[in-house]
């Protein structure tokens, strides 16, 4: 896929207390702070790609999904957060995903979750280095 293929996305946001920060997605806003924090939401999304990607996974290979339940747990030390001095980096220091998923018939679920985690979009920027640009406007 050349980069004329790429989807852009362009995603803004405004602070509306030292904890809530409004976000214009230019599809639909969301406040992120109000139900859940920045990291609640980052992890929340790498389950609903896992989803989504598992859903388009299994069309490709004829398997009928008849549930998919996901969970996702990880460590974080907030003391870095905070300006404190510590070994940790400041960010979730490993992630640990579990899918309980249940199909009709005999399907591979070995080769589902292979092509699943080659596929999802989120997951492959957790687990691979994306160039990140923080600048002043």
């Amino acid at each position: 896929m050349g980069d004329s293929e790429r989807t852009h996305y362009e995603v803004a946001a405004s602070r509306l207390s030292p904890k809530r920060t409004r976000v214009d997605t230019g599809d639909a806003e969301f406040v992120v702070g109000k139900d859940v924090n920045p990291v609640e939401y980052f992890l929340g999304s790498v389950l609903a790609c896992l989803n989504s990607t598992g859903t388009m996974v299994a069309r490709d290979m004829d398997i009928d999904i008849e549930s998919l339940e996901a969970t996702v747990e990880g460590d974080l030390n907030y003391a870095t957060y905070r300006g404190e001095e510590i070994e940790d980096r400041a960010g979730l220091q490993g992630l640990d995903v579990t899918l309980s998923v249940e199909t009709e018939g005999d399907a591979d679920l070995d080769a589902w979750l292979t092509a699943v985690k080659e596929r999802c979009p989120v997951t492959d920027n957790v687990e691979n280095e994306t160039a990140l640009s923080v600048t002043l406007g």
